[in-house]
């Protein structure tokens, strides 16, 4: 008679994603970007835009209760601060970098940027553009699509907004 053996399943193991992990240094910076945001009240996401060499040329986080104005979405920002550091706005060859998933405004305007990338953390099922709710950046009437990485480290990006809102409710 043989042995009784546990023959359940093991969990699987934990694939390296080398699109994913490219991506996670930078995200972190964009994470430390968007934890500036709740000084002010805001809600903390953070973005940056950078260069075809991978250089930081903007970078933005959350603003609108810091300066009263309703399009100083982190995404915004950052590409507002790229195109002064690149003197134009096309973004041509450009990352973003994005903690939480552009909304519709912010979608628009990447595309109009000409940003290439698009890469983000954590979902945003009710106003997420890039694919949650909406996909704007992917759009085929529109005549730029970047290319769009998603929940590159969202379980970190997802909990620093999960900590805001469990503070703010």
């Amino acid at each position: 008679m043989q042995p009784h053996l546990d023959l359940a399943p093991l969990p699987a193991p934990v694939r390296p994603d080398p699109v994913r992990d490219r991506w996670a240094a930078p995200m972190r910076l964009a994470i430390a970007e968007a934890a500036l945001a709740t000084a002010t009240g805001d809600v903390p996401v953070g973005a940056l835009v950078l260069g075809p060499d991978g250089t930081v040329l903007g970078r933005g986080h959350n603003e609108r209760e810091a300066i009263g104005d309703p399009t100083a979405h982190a995404e915004v920002q950052a590409i507002r601060e790229a195109a002064r550091a690149v003197g134009e706005w096309r973004l041509t060859g450009c990352t973003m970098i994005v903690t939480l998933e552009p909304c519709t405004m912010c979608a628009g305007a990447i595309v109009l940027s000409r940003i290439d990338r698009v890469v983000y953390g954590a979902r945003d099922e009710k106003a997420g553009a890039a694919g949650s709710l909406f996909d704007v950046m992917r759009d085929r009437r529109l005549n730029h699509r970047p290319e769009v990485v998603p929940d590159v480290l969202a379980p970190d990006c997802a909990a620093q907004l999960r900590a805001f809102f469990d503070t703010h409710r």
